[in-house]
């Protein structure tokens, strides 16, 4: 039996952009399946995310914080700067309606995807200093995040800032705390590795949760507002994730950083925690401005699926330059 989770947890970990969008077109298609996935049941499916990601961090993962903290802090100032400027700057570009804008805005404020230490593995990045940046960010979310929505947003909507930090305490901190104790206390214990295992799969079964929740919640209003509507958030994702990956890239290279540094800096810039977004915007701009969680949907599965693109693509530029 725990070959078998094990062995599914690397067919997902390894196909989670193929898995994800099944689940997005699976739930375009049928959108009462993940109707469930609303309020209190999407913040913990949400917080089991960040508590696997807990469950990834280890001392020495901290002590990389105190040993390199000048790339810990331009990486970390690239996230809660590029992302969310470029967020405000695509909807003045766009010209887009009130609802859409928070939702871009939102996916511009959070901290770095808790993916980004996968695809950073896999196109030979630094692992160690992506784990770091998505440490530092996660733990400034809880400050940073409400104050840049307060200052990006608050031209067009009311912003709870008080509300919204306790929630993104309690939906990563607290997780990924449990999580790294955990792992401290029981590092050591069969029983405990043999389960942590087989937490990347439960992770992404978790985020395709999320996505498929969050369609369905949107779905009528999709419907309702036509194609049209679609393709233009998608457009507005797209350039907000792709613009995220050169200008991180580009800002590795301003200060002379390794290849491998580059790579990862890029990855952790230009993909955003949506999932944390997304329950932002269902929590607190639902019923007042209920598209504002549609960007953050569609960021959701994209960040998966462009981030393993990506990473793809540096795997084969490194395999072209061997041959």
């Amino acid at each position: 039996m725990l070959k078998s989770l094990q062995r599914l947890s690397q067919i997902l970990s390894t196909y989670t952009s193929a898995f994800i969008i099944a689940i997005a077109i699976l739930t375009l298609l049928v959108p009462e399946m993940f109707l469930w996935v609303r309020g209190y049941t999407q913040t913990i499916i949400l917080g089991i995310i960040m508590l696997t990601m807990g469950l990834t961090l280890t001392t020495s993962d901290f002590k990389i914080l105190a040993s390199r903290p000048m790339d810990i802090i331009i990486g970390t100032l690239a996230q809660f700067t590029v992302m969310p400027f470029m967020a405000y700057s695509l909807t003045v570009i766009f010209d887009l309606p009130v609802d859409l804008s928070i939702g871009i805005i939102l996916v511009g404020c959070c901290p770095g995807g808790v993916s980004s230490n996968i695809m950073s593995y896999l196109c030979k990045g630094d692992v160690a200093f992506s784990i770091g940046m998505t440490t530092v960010s996660t733990l400034l979310a809880p400050f940073v995040t409400p104050v840049l929505v307060l200052l990006l947003a608050d031209q067009t909507v009311n912003v709870d800032t008080y509300g919204m930090f306790l929630n993104i305490l309690i939906v990563t901190i607290i997780p990924v705390g449990i999580g790294f104790l955990l792992n401290y206390l029981l590092k050591d214990n069969k029983g405990f590795l043999n389960v942590r295992s087989t937490m990347p799969g439960l992770s992404v079964i978790c985020l395709a949760c999320i996505v498929g929740g969050v369609i369905s919640a949107v779905h009528g209003s999709l419907i309702s507002n036509g194609i049209t509507l679609f393709f233009l958030t998608f457009a507005v994702v797209f350039c907000h994730n792709t613009f995220g990956y050169l200008l991180g890239f580009s800002i590795g290279k301003l200060f002379h950083f390794s290849t491998a540094k580059c790579r990862t800096i890029s990855i952790e810039v230009g993909m955003q925690n949506a999932g944390l977004a997304t329950n932002l915007a269902s929590t607190f701009f639902m019923y007042t401005n209920p598209l504002s969680i549609v960007p953050c949907a569609i960021s959701c599965a994209w960040h998966s699926i462009s981030g393993t693109i990506l990473a793809g693509l540096f795997a084969k530029y490194d395999k072209k330059r061997k041959n």
